[in-house]
């Protein structure tokens, strides 16, 4: 691995790319680090995007989420069989939703299984997002059910019966509060950021981040980008521990690099977060019901994938390099990471712009990947 390959095959790819700006980094197990900078951090101002320009990571959130259910477990504060309901009754109460009769009302149904923690980690617990189910979406609109009100969906399929992503990760957030005592930003801080020196990770920024953060884009029927107003809920909200967080490349490397160094969690629990946990469930496939937020996904088409406790996992070697065993997801802004234990590499590429799974943006990340590799 070289990184003497990575600079300029992203300046190719960047030079074809409308996008105002994105970073690129990633880090080699001999200490070896590539970060860069490319563009602008928004199409309507020159200023030129930094390595410490910070971006709203979305879903990225859900690994860190995800450490800190699984630094709990090893606390002996959690239980990955725990029944979610235990912990939060009202969770119980959510109905499950299997479509609409002809009349266009919705059909509910009494729950009668016991998702646990682990169906929550690993999306088999049936909460899903509105804007990634056409069903749920519709419901959403006919309940008049805001983004940031997930809490109040139902959910939609029997604990295991299939994997589909969603606000589990979320329910999570709430279940860490509950039995910490704490607010998931201070679990947070205690628990993860601060131990790894995560400065620039965040709920809620600063004057000094706010005035260095990227703006967020649309993409333009064209192929180009403008400038949007968005922002995910100020905190406190329900969404915080699946999608509240912002941060930077370097920061947000420094736990991508403590996994695949071993410094944070125990060796069970890192051998959870990179080992398939849903058997033969096809995991990683996003069907779009709201195409302004995000497009249809689907990372390495056709191949076999499953998910950990936290990741993405691919049984087979990755199109572009990665080793099978491999975790990796994404955030809705079109940011993307892999962490490669057994090639001791992992990458990220940060951008914002809607909506997700953006075709260009998507290239461009495959272009790190395979001149990481190179």
């Amino acid at each position: 691995m070289s990184l003497k390959s990575i600079d300029p095959a992203l300046s190719e790819a960047a030079a074809e790319d409308p996008a105002p700006g994105f970073v690129a980094m990633a880090t080699f197990d001999d200490g070896r680090e590539y970060l860069r900078a490319f563009g602008r951090r928004s199409a309507a101002d020159p200023a030129p995007m930094q390595p410490d320009t910070l971006f709203w990571i979305a879903s990225f959130t859900k690994l860190v989420t995800s450490v800190a259910v699984l630094q709990l477990v090893e606390d002996g504060v959690l239980s990955l069989d725990t029944e979610v309901a235990s912990i939060l009754p009202d969770f119980a109460e959510l109905p499950i939703l299997s479509g609409f009769d002809a009349a266009g009302a919705p059909r509910l149904r009494a729950a009668t299984d016991a998702p646990t923690i682990r169906h929550l980690l690993t999306h088999t617990s049936g909460v899903t997002y509105s804007f990634m189910d056409a069903d749920l979406g519709r419901y959403a609109e006919a309940e008049a059910i805001g983004f940031d009100e997930a809490r109040r969906l139902p959910r939609r399929f029997d604990a295991g019966a299939r994997w589909q992503y969603g606000a589990g990760i979320d329910w999570l957030g709430v279940v860490i509060e509950a039995v910490s005592g704490e607010g998931l930003d201070a679990v947070f801080q205690r628990r993860i950021l601060d131990p790894l020196g995560m400065a620039d990770t965040t709920f809620a920024r600063s004057p000094a981040q706010t005035a260095r953060t990227a703006a967020m884009h649309a993409r333009l029927p064209d192929g180009g980008v403008v400038p949007i107003d968005f922002a995910p809920a100020p905190p406190p909200n329900f969404g915080m521990g699946g999608g509240g967080l912002y941060s930077t490349a370097p920061d947000f490397m420094r736990l991508l690099r403590a996994l695949l160094d071993g410094a944070l969690l125990a060796d069970e629990s890192r051998r959870g977060l990179f080992a398939n946990q849903v058997g033969d469930l096809q995991a990683g496939v996003i069907r779009s019901s709201n195409p302004p937020l995000t497009n249809d996904y689907e990372p390495m088409p056709g191949e076999p994938k499953g998910w950990s406790l936290g990741l993405l996992i691919n049984a087979k070697p990755g199109p572009d390099g990665r080793a099978p065993g491999s975790g990796a997801w994404a955030g809705l802004g079109n940011c993307y990471y892999w962490v490669d234990p057994a090639g001791g590499v992992a990458g990220i590429l940060l951008s914002q712009v809607l909506p997700f799974a953006d075709a260009t943006i998507l290239r461009l990340f495959g272009t790190l990947e395979r001149a990481v590799y190179a």
